[in-house]
């Protein structure tokens, strides 16, 4: 057994075409880069800066903001060149399957459907609160969630991940133009909010811009918890604000980039993915980092950082309301429900179709990645993926898990900027259509800085990915190492190199095999 086997490009794009589990290449570069700012551009912009700015950052947020999406966009060539060479459904999941191996691959894949599970399933009870935020503000008092019998559901959460399952299951062109016009919609919201907001910018109030840091007032247990990993490394006391206090947000604020992955994860559905792929993402992230620097600017600008503080959750709503502009407050909540509703769509399907790369080579139960003759979508997986997150989001606390999407996908950030590295050392005859500049310099930077980014996540966030880890690897060893494909082929071509029979469990397959059958 060779947890390091790779599966070689070609496989891949050879398992795309199977028949009854291939997707229809029917996006265009538009309807990528609307993706990328549908589910980046969610209610986060509306609540994500406003609790930076109050708990870590002050109003050096737009700094946290930039060095995100800096970080971002760093991982995002490196995501794009791999897209490029290699344009599956699957991203970084089918990408460190074929530069680091499988077991690594497993990981990846695992820590994805952590981050677009717990992201559709956060943003799924949200999109249920603002829905009765939104009747409130009409007149109308319907709760959130329903008691039936003890338990509280949250009946937003399965509308809106059902409404938006049978789009999926009918057509990912079709949800496409959905999606496209509920994100055109919340990006004339977010100007709005973005040109009344800076009518009531003061500037006494960017000042300290840098807030000195501060202890966060105890070392207790709880307190240590909250802390991040870093700082928990380091020794240092508890503490918010200062040049940590920056970073913190942009570990905070990473959450509103996450969308750009996701869109990776649709490059078997691309027309012409070599240019349409790189175009596309680059150009949403243009948008989106556009938008949040200016949203942040002015929430900043409206009120001081410690009055967004004594706020329990701020939100622009929060700015709004204490400028005596309770109007705009009608404005954000529509906002956030349309800004939450393509978020979903996009994160629903990233999730099936990285968990259809997964099961079409054997790591999960291969009869999930059957595709409708019809329609090319994964019906049976779209609707177990969409009951599986309408059950989390409307029955528990999921909110909680919040963190654990941007560690989920930091460490697959990693792991892509690094992979390319492995990808032009093993495989120099590849030409993709786009390639990160400046040779090895940029890829390994994107992944210090995610990896540092990823140390400013709270302890008990990472405390649970450990948890969620060991799960995946247990999973793995107990049913993909023994059912994957590549291992199969493995058996196969050993058994014809040797002559003979191979018995059930056996480990197959020199480390030269392998790498004979990888550049087969």
């Amino acid at each position: 057994m060779n947890l390091l086997r790779t599966k070689s490009i070609e496989q891949s794009i050879a398992d795309a075409d199977e028949p009854g589990r291939k997707l229809k290449r029917s996006l265009s570069t538009w309807d990528l880069m609307i993706m990328g700012v549908a589910v980046a551009v969610g209610a986060g912009i509306f609540s994500v800066g406003a609790k930076a700015a109050a708990n870590f950052s002050g109003p050096a947020v737009t700094l946290s903001f930039a060095i995100a999406a800096v970080t971002c966009a760093l991982a995002i060539m490196c995501y794009a060149e791999f897209a490029t060479a290699i344009p599956v459904a699957g991203s970084a999941y089918v990408f460190t399957y074929a530069t680091m191996g499988e077991l690594l691959a497993w990981i990846i894949g695992w820590n994805l459907i952590l981050e677009l599970f717990t992201a559709a399933a956060v943003i799924a009870k949200y999109w249920g609160i603002y829905l009765s935020k939104v009747f409130a503000l009409m007149g109308a008092d319907i709760p959130p969630a329903i008691s039936l019998g003890g338990v509280e559901l949250y009946w937003g959460a399965f509308l809106i991940v059902a409404v938006f399952t049978v789009l999926l299951v009918l057509g990912t062109k079709l949800s496409a133009r959905v999606g496209n016009i509920f994100t055109l919609i919340k990006i004339g919201v977010v100007l709005f909010v973005i040109v009344v907001g800076f009518t009531y910018v003061k500037f006494e109030n960017y000042t300290p811009f840098i807030p000195a840091a501060e202890p966060t007032g105890g070392a207790g247990a709880a307190d240590v918890l909250k802390q991040s990993f870093f700082g928990f490394l380091t020794g240092a006391a508890p503490a918010q604000y200062g040049t940590l206090g920056i970073f913190a947000g942009a570990a905070l604020v990473f959450f509103a980039f996450i969308g750009f992955d996701v869109v990776a994860t649709s490059a078997e559905e691309v027309k012409n993915p070599q240019k349409t792929l790189p175009r596309g993402i680059f150009g949403g992230l243009a948008v989106v980092t556009l938008l949040y620097i200016l949203v942040s600017l002015a929430l900043t600008g409206m009120v001081s950082y410690t009055q967004l503080a004594e706020a329990k959750s701020p939100t622009l709503t929060t700015a709004f309301e204490a400028v005596g502009d309770t109007s705009a407050a009608k404005v954000i909540a529509f906002g956030s429900l349309v800004g939450l509703t393509t978020v979903i769509m996009v994160l629903l399907m990233g999730l099936s179709r990285v968990v259809l790369a997964m099961s079409r080579d054997g790591l999960l139960p291969r009869a999930l990645s059957k595709t409708s003759d019809k329609r090319s979508t994964p019906v049976r997986l779209q609707i177990i993926c969409g009951a599986a997150v309408a059950l989390v989001a409307g029955l528990t606390n999921v909110d909680l898990l919040e963190e654990m999407i941007n560690i989920g996908t930091l460490s697959a950030f990693v792991v892509v900027s690094l992979g390319i590295l492995v990808l032009r050392k093993k495989r120099p005859d590849l030409k993709p259509a786009f390639r990160v500049p400046f040779g090895k310099v940029l890829p390994v930077v994107s992944a210090v800085l995610c990896l540092y980014l990823m140390t400013n996540l709270a302890v008990e966030t990472w405390i649970f990915f450990a948890i969620w880890l060991a799960i995946g690897l247990a999973i793995y060893f107990a049913y993909g190492q023994r059912h994957s494909r590549l291992n199969e082929r493995f058996a196969t071509a050993n058994t014809t190199v040797n002559g003979g029979p191979v018995e059930a469990g056996t480990p197959v397959g020199s480390a030269d095999d392998e790498d004979e059958l990888t550049r087969a």
